[in-house]
């Protein structure tokens, strides 16, 4: 009899859920969310004792078994990904990464795309984060302490060091914080002093629609991996020419994935 009476509850309560997914889309976007964060917290604990006993702990290696996870998660949602220009990531030798960053949803684009030999760069309190801070640790993220513009920079010293050293691709979010206006917010120069530095090659992807398609099952994601820059060559002096014209770039994008006219902006 309890179990029975369980159940019934159990069903009632599946049924109200959906019935306010379909009713409010405030609530279904933040239903969606949840689930969101259990996968990834279920699944970076399933995921780190993998990465420990295949390569050993931490190690770049270990982001095709996160990719794998990752990608995952979309048939939970009923989502597909549009990805387009991938071939531009066969560049010979290590490349500094740049994309847009709409929200946490960002990470399933991201994996659907990601080379091999690719770390993130990202900010030093998603250490903390309980399995998901373990398995980003495990895949090699490097952090970075935003507070601290002195240790920001020695650290993104270290990394151009080591990309080259070790011939890995760095990704990296420019606007330097989540932004779902729709819109880039001007772009920070760290990353594209680092490909000078590096003296790389710089590729620019473009990830678009999360925040409006995944509220939408089946819901389609447009990602776009833009023609390679240049950096060969460059000085600090082009820096601030090399990151207007790749914001341009990503920004014109960004408004024809979205089908909407792009307006006049200043990236400084």
């Amino acid at each position: 009899m309890e179990l029975g009476w369980l159940l019934a509850w159990g069903a009632a309560l599946l049924l109200g859920l959906r019935v306010l997914m379909e009713l409010s889309a405030a609530a279904n976007f933040a239903l969606r969310i949840g689930l969101y964060s259990v996968l990834c917290v279920v699944g970076s604990a399933l995921a780190a004792p993998v990465c420990v006993l295949v390569n050993g702990g931490r190690s770049v290696k270990n982001m095709r078994i996160i990719k794998a996870v990752v990608k995952s998660f979309k048939y939970f949602f009923g989502l597909r990904f549009e990805v387009k220009g991938l071939q531009n990531f066969e560049v010979e030798g290590p490349a500094i990464i740049v994309s847009n960053h709409q929200s946490i949803l960002d990470m399933m684009g991201l994996m659907e795309v990601l080379p091999d030999g690719c770390v993130q760069v990202g900010k030093k309190e998603l250490m903390y984060a309980g399995s998901v801070g373990l398995i980003i640790y495990l895949g090699g993220v490097i952090f970075i302490n935003r507070k601290s513009t002195s240790s920001a920079k020695m650290v993104m010293a270290e990394v151009a060091k080591t990309m080259v050293a070790e011939n890995v691709k760095v990704w990296v979010y420019p606007e330097g914080t989540r932004n779902c206006t729709g819109d880039l917010l001007p772009f920070k120069k760290g990353a594209f002093h680092l490909a000078v530095q590096a003296q790389v090659t710089g590729t620019a992807p473009v990830a678009h629609g999360f925040l409006t398609d995944f509220l939408s099952s089946p819901g389609k994601i447009k990602v776009e991996v833009l023609p390679p820059i240049e950096t060969k060559g460059l000085t600090p002096d082009d820096v601030s020419d090399l990151t207007d014209r790749c914001f341009c770039l990503m920004r014109e994008t960004l408004f024809r994935l979205s089908g909407r006219p792009a307006q006049v902006k200043d990236s400084s």
